[in-house]
């Protein structure tokens, strides 16, 4: 599965990003993102399985701390990870991963970074997941397009300075995070799926 960096299909009005999309997939992910976070250990297997492309073992991975995530569609590039959610029946689908740009670098994805990411962005998808309000506001910012109100809400809850930029993408949001220990930048993305 490879990350797609943009898409200029027209959006359809009766599809649009909801609060309890995002509700979901933060819910399903957030167990991940502390394991990441919290274990080292895990933080290595999942980078080496993901560089190695070896699908099984992200999956057996996952499956060891958030098995509705583990439920869902799993992807690599061998430079970062997709978890792809059925969102509404039957055709549309958001994914949420990490990875560095595609054409940067090859078979490269550092346990360092993403632990250090997977604490930056776990307060935002507590808070998406445990408060309907802040999801739904968000939700509406990505669907109006509303760049500044989506920047405001996340940054409140991802201070840290390495967060360089806040975009809305695809129906939904893109973080580039650049750390000074990595020659690379790393994006967290949740975003809509165009088949």
């Amino acid at each position: 599965m490879l990350y797609r960096a943009t898409s200029h299909r027209k959006r359809s009005p009766h599809k649009r990003l909801n609060a309890n999309t995002l509700r979901i997939i933060s819910t399903a992910m957030l167990p991940f993102y502390k394991a990441i976070a919290t274990r080292r250990a895990f933080a290595v297997q999942w980078s080496r399985a993901v560089v190695q492309a070896n699908l099984d073992r992200m999956k057996s991975l996952l499956c060891s701390v958030a098995p509705f995530a583990a439920k869902q569609g799993l992807g690599t590039n061998g430079i970062g990870y997709f978890i792809s959610f059925l969102a509404q029946p039957p055709m549309l689908y958001y994914t949420n991963g990490t990875t560095i740009p595609p054409g940067t670098v090859q078979f490269i994805f550092e346990p360092r970074v993403h632990r250090a990411i997977a604490k930056a962005v776990f307060p935002l998808y507590r808070e998406l997941a445990r408060n309907p309000c802040f999801a739904s506001a968000l939700a509406k910012a990505i669907n109006r397009q509303d760049q500044r109100a989506v920047h405001v809400m996340i940054r409140s809850l991802i201070p840290s300075s390495a967060l360089k930029s806040i975009q809305i993408e695809d129906d939904g949001f893109a973080l580039l995070f650049k750390y000074p220990f990595s020659k690379y930048p790393y994006r967290n993305l949740l975003f809509r799926e165009f088949t």
